[in-house]
């Protein structure tokens, strides 16, 4: 027998014997996050899972969407410039944010109304996230309860809201955040109104959604996203001022979404976030900043740390890209505070580019739903997994032990005609 007729009859028998397992698994969680071998990849599972207003309330972003482009061009436009001969046998990923030790800098972002790509919503983002250790920030506008994720994930958590005209739920806010072991609050600051998401607009999206013709024939081409939605729909939001809270009657969605949407101050003011910083005793982090003049006020209002970002593109759609906000934002607070970032990472290389240029930690956002999307919390730390394993190779290749070594690491940017750039020249 030729060498090549033993390799063919190697492989059938293989393959024969495997076939029991395969067929056990047809349709199964392995089976489809299998193939995913790339956000990219999740991304597309999604879109075949979701029906299209809802995938497009997670994909989309405001106006021409040209903030969000920008986002995933500036990370295409910057190479990464290796070192050889260095060891790298081992690559340690650890650091910490605000005292807290973190297996890498890769964290899960604050995302609202997450039970409407999955009934798991972000009680099953969170389970995802911590399963590596890692933090994960509950969205003020999420679809689980403060305390029904503390219940469900146990692990390090922050606490994201925004400054509502009703101060008085906000301390309230604040209070069932500590009471519940959120070790830092996140402020968002880039949200004095909603941004246009024309694409939300354009398919009729609304909260409570709103059953159509249109909308019935979507659910029946996505029976799984359906059957979820029906037997365990999480379309609201969770945590409530307590005269809107559930009565005998069940909670009344409509006065929610119109409680909440005349609740966006487009007043608020540094004098704001002084005061937030009396009402919560632990970590304040602002987020949304994309200058070095805000972010210095920030500091002096005290807050802990900065977090660059351009809310995905989904606020200001002539805004730049967050990672060239990044440089002038790490510049100006200097080590007086910690600087994160979000707005745009698909690979893992986009957070190795990102902490080069000042960055500690970084979120991520969409990728996580898009798993979530697909197959609950398995899909979410399917796609966390793939950034983490994609950080961790590129850090390799790039010639880096630590990612402690990232702030010292050169970049090429577009205009440097192949010479390394410093991480300022490359803003």
């Amino acid at each position: 027998m030729s060498d090549f007729a033993a390799l063919v009859r190697r492989q059938l028998a293989a393959d024969l014997r495997a076939l029991p397992a395969r067929v056990r698994g047809a349709g199964g969680t392995q089976q489809r996050l299998g193939p995913l071998r790339t956000i990219a990849d999740v991304r597309g599972a999604a879109r075949r899972a979701l029906p299209r207003a809802v995938f497009d309330f997670v994909d989309g972003a405001a106006n021409d969407e040209l903030a969000m482009r920008r986002n995933r061009a500036a990370f295409e436009e910057l190479a990464l410039h290796p070192r050889f001969l260095v060891d790298v046998s081992s690559v340690d990923t650890r650091t910490s944010v605000l005292g807290s030790a973190v297996p890498s800098p890769l964290l899960g972002a604050p995302t609202g109304l997450s039970g409407l790509v999955h009934p798991g919503g972000e009680a099953a983002l969170a389970r995802a996230v911590q399963r590596d250790g890692s933090l994960y920030v509950l969205s003020g506008m999420a679809s689980y309860s403060i305390e029904e994720v503390a219940e469900a994930a146990s692990g390090l958590r922050w606490f994201q809201l925004y400054v509502w005209k009703d101060r008085g739920f906000v301390r309230d806010l604040l209070r069932r955040a500590a009471d519940a072991g959120y070790r830092a609050l996140v402020v968002t600051v880039d949200a004095p109104r909603s941004g246009a998401r024309e694409r939300d607009v354009r398919n009729g999206f609304s909260l409570p959604p709103r059953i159509t013709l249109r909308s019935l024939l979507d659910g029946a081409l996505h029976p799984r996203w359906s059957a979820g939605f029906v037997r365990h729909s999480r379309f609201v939001l969770a945590n409530t001022p307590p005269r809107l809270e559930p009565g005998d009657g069940g909670q009344d969605p409509l006065a929610l979404v119109e409680y909440f949407a005349s609740q966006f101050d487009a007043s608020v003011t540094w004098t704001d976030l002084s005061w937030l910083r009396e009402q919560w005793p632990g970590p304040l982090v602002v987020k949304g900043l994309m200058r070095g003049d805000d972010a210095l006020s920030a500091v002096e209002a005290g807050a802990d740390a900065i977090w660059v970002s351009n809310h995905g593109g989904r606020q200001l759609d002539d805004a730049p890209s967050a990672l060239s906000a990044l440089p002038a934002v790490a510049d100006a607070v200097g080590t007086r505070a910690e600087v994160y970032f979000d707005s745009g990472i698909r690979r893992g290389s986009d957070v190795i580019k990102a902490l080069a240029l000042g960055a500690r930690a970084c979120f991520v956002g969409r990728p996580l739903l898009y798993g979530l999307a697909v197959a609950g919390e398995e899909g979410a730390h399917h796609a966390f997994r793939l950034l983490r394993r994609e950080l961790e190779l590129t850090l390799a290749l790039t010639g880096c032990a630590s990612v402690a070594d990232l702030p010292s690491a050169s970049l090429l940017s577009p205009g440097s005609g192949g010479r390394a750039s410093s991480p300022a020249e490359a803003s």
